[in-house]
């Protein structure tokens, strides 16, 4: 208990860090201190949140117990430091002015769904911002899509020009109501407003033509989306021809959870995830009569469904009573467009947009049973509280595929949202400009920076351009590895299986099916796939067949009646190694029994192969195939061979999946048991893009707990690619440079 002055005061000054602003931190503090008798002042600056209170000891006490204890619901308290000081005598408790000097440490908060408050003021006829698209309060609403500086105040939003009327004033200026220092706030008199090609009633216009099967792109928080009614008979396959997507599935947005149920296996943590305020797509098993059109989603049993996040979002859903389709509005593999909506002209029949310009795009984020298999809007840029302290800032630069890049300092990391695949020219645009706005937001100035080995990754060659700082190169199956262990906030050592379809090994190899000994600080190849060869390179990734042909060459197979006129050739450029690197790449054994099963011998996006084998795996199926692990060196070819056998004798190729998705976690299990037994390791990490497959992390995770392991995998940040540049912050992070 603190030293009382004279008249039984005591004074505490805190500095609270977390994400703390533009969350309703301050009126929370003003209101718990009130209701308490405490004294003093609460503000907001570069660091955070800065509180001074004093009073009766007791009630000093209590205050600093409820403070993280009570807090709003998008407020998360990382850190309270708090100072005690000589009684002033002050009396009152007042929300100070923000200060801006000084170096950064704010947390910005994630974009966040509408909440029920705002809600019920949209759907209420009697309410001033019934049916505005634009409603939003402390509680809810654009956060990191708006803001362009910090501390988080209006003039550093974009909300900047769009000058409060006097109601929207009051409001804001009154710490008892809840849009208190909403940087948002607006109404139908001073905010944003709905554009459609000129329309007097823009919303009533959207709703005719999804009605009537057009193509609609929609401006929501992070960028546009394009629309159509996920249950008209031709208007996804347009939107898919339009789009150049020819067959990876589309993301659903349903009205509420009974539209979800009519389409999907819905259970609790299923409806947790929908309904959480970062809205996330949610990948649900589909209903064998869910109501879409085929194209929504060919050859899939899921379906990735998403609730409103957005006001505009209700009112759409609302006034059509159907889902819709509602997919990133891009082109190729282009980031989503947010500034501008002129390069959708050739997609889409008409674009609802506003006025309210976007800073920063963000992807919609992607989760299945717990896990994030895409971390964006809702996410970021909510850092991740690391195990290790980092000795000096960190920019991490991740890798290729599915990008994300890392900045960290202290203990924490601060991963951006879904960049994308950065061979596109935009792509790499968008990294740089979001590296430079991470930066300038979070005042880091990285003096380590870490990256792929991979010489020819963008990621690597814009780290190797820097001057001034010090470089790690990080292996890419090390980087997974470390990334699950700083995801579980953990250090290691354990065994670590890396399973992906590309990776560079520093044997000149590309590596991909990978069992480890590693920490962060370092790894030990102790196991592997068998090394086969690519034929063609890259085009092995394209035509799963060749996969086929390196690793069975000399059966006689349908796959190579298919493709008889080149069989010969891939064969051949197989064997002499001619443009034919060595894999032991899990992802590219995965393509090889596809195209076997004759589920895909060619590709229109990554992962597909497999993707399309997972789902015709019947799960209830537990016998498998079994492959040799000489020497921990798993024989893939034997579950391939196993394999067609089966097809042979007339197996249903559901069994067959099955038995081979089986055959790879007794693998992995049986592999895992032989470094116990050499190194006396009993956890094990598991990372990589191949465990994105639930019916593979399944099954692997329960026969390695079956046996006594304790096993670790991905929560917080992607077992795939977008989770690589955590790995790389946490190994730079051991280096003392």
């Amino acid at each position: 208990m603190s030293r009382a002055d004279r008249h039984g005061r005591v004074r505490k000054d805190l500095r609270v860090a977390g994400v703390v602003q533009g969350v309703g931190f301050r009126p929370y503090v003003r209101e718990l201190a009130t209701r308490l008798r405490l004294s003093g002042r609460v503000g907001n600056d570069v660091t955070g949140v800065f509180i001074e209170i004093e009073g009766a000891p007791e009630d000093v006490e209590e205050f600093l117990t409820a403070l993280a204890r009570d807090a709003p619901p998008l407020a998360r308290v990382e850190h309270v430091q708090v100072v005690e000081r000589p009684a002033s005598g002050v009396t009152g408790f007042e929300i100070a002015a923000s200060h801006a000097n000084g170096a950064r440490n704010a947390l910005v908060s994630a974009d966040s769904a509408t909440c029920a408050d705002c809600l019920r003021e949209l759907f209420d006829p009697a309410d001033r911002r019934y049916r505005y698209p634009f409603v939003n309060c402390t509680n809810c609403g654009p956060r990191f899509t708006i803001v362009r500086d910090v501390p988080y105040d209006r003039p550093l939003t974009t909300m900047a020009g769009f000058p409060m009327c006097a109601t929207c004033r009051a409001e804001y200026e009154d710490p008892g109501d809840r849009r208190f220092h909403a940087q948002p706030t607006c109404c139908p008199a001073c905010g944003p407003r709905l554009e459609l090609d000129g329309s007097t009633d823009p919303l009533a216009d959207a709703v005719e033509r999804l009605a009537a099967g057009q193509v609609l792109a929609v401006k929501g928080l992070g960028g546009f989306h394009l629309a159509v009614l996920a249950a008209h008979p031709s208007a996804a396959a347009t939107l898919r021809a339009r789009k150049h997507r020819a067959d990876k599935p589309f993301a659903l947005m349903v009205a509420d959870l009974d539209q979800a149920a009519a389409l999907c296996e819905l259970d609790e943590p299923g409806a947790r995830e929908l309904t959480s305020h970062r809205r996330p797509i949610v990948l649900l098993p589909r209903r064998a009569d869910a109501p879409v059109a085929h194209a929504v989603a060919p050859g899939t049993r899921e379906l990735g469904l998403m609730l409103p996040y957005t006001p505009l979002h209700h009112l759409l859903l609302r006034d059509l009573a159907e889902p819709i389709v509602l997919t990133s509005a891009n082109l190729s593999d282009e980031p989503i467009a947010y500034r501008d909506a002129r390069p959708l002209a050739t997609v889409a029949d008409a674009v609802l947009t506003h006025n309210r310009p976007i800073h920063i795009h963000a992807d919609d984020s992607v989760v299945r049973a717990g896990s994030v298999l895409r971390r964006s809007r809702g996410h970021a840029p909510e850092p991740v509280a690391l195990a290790l302290r980092c000795p000096r800032p960190v920019l991490a630069c991740g890798a290729e595929l599915k990008n994300t890049f890392c900045l960290a300092r202290d203990e924490y990391a601060f991963m951006s949202q879904h960049i994308g695949d950065l061979a596109n020219h935009e792509t790499f645009t968008s990294f740089t400009e979001g590296i430079d706005h991470f930066r300038r937001l979070f005042g880091i100035t990285p003096q380590v920076v870490a990256h792929d080995l991979h010489p020819d990754y963008l990621s690597t060659k814009y780290a190797l351009d820097l001057t001034g700082v010090d470089l790690v190169g990080v292996q890419h199956h090390h980087a997974h590895i470390a990334s699950c262990l700083a995801d579980n906030r953990e250090a290691g050592p354990v065994i670590g299986v890396a399973f992906d379809g590309t990776g560079y090994g520093p044997d000149g190899t590309v590596w991909g099916g990978e069992f480890l000994v590693a920490d962060l600080a370092g790894y030990r190849r102790v196991g592997h796939l068998r090394p086969v060869p690519m034929p063609g390179g890259a085009a092995a990734i394209r035509q799963p067949w060749r996969m086929a042909a390196a690793y069975l060459p000399d059966l006689d197979l349908p796959v190579a009646r298919r493709h008889d006129k080149q069989w010969a050739t891939v064969v051949a450029m197989a064997r002499n190694g001619v443009n034919a690197p060595l894999t032991s790449s899990a992802g590219r054994l995965f393509d090889a029994a596809a195209a076997l099963l004759d589920v895909r011998d060619e590709t229109n996006y990554e992962g597909q192969a497999a993707i399309e084998l997972e789902q015709r795996a019947d799960p209830s199926i537990v016998d498998r195939y079994s492959a040799r692990t000489d020497g921990l060196v798993v024989h893939g070819e034997d579950l391939l061979r196993a394999l067609v056998a089966d097809r042979r004798a007339g197996v249903d190729p559901a069994v067959i999946a099955a038995r081979f998705h089986n055959g790879v976690a007794d693998a992995i299990v049986a592999c895992c048991a032989s470094v116990r037994e050499s190194t006396g390791l009993a956890t094990v990490a598991l990372s990589g893009g191949v465990f994105q497959n639930a019916l593979l992390l399944r099954r692997t995770v329960n026969g390695l707990r079956h046996i006594g392991f304790r096993v670790l995998t991905h929560r917080r940040v992607p077992t795939n690619d977008g989770g690589i540049s955590l790995g790389q912050v946490a190994v730079a992070a051991t280096y003392d440079i």
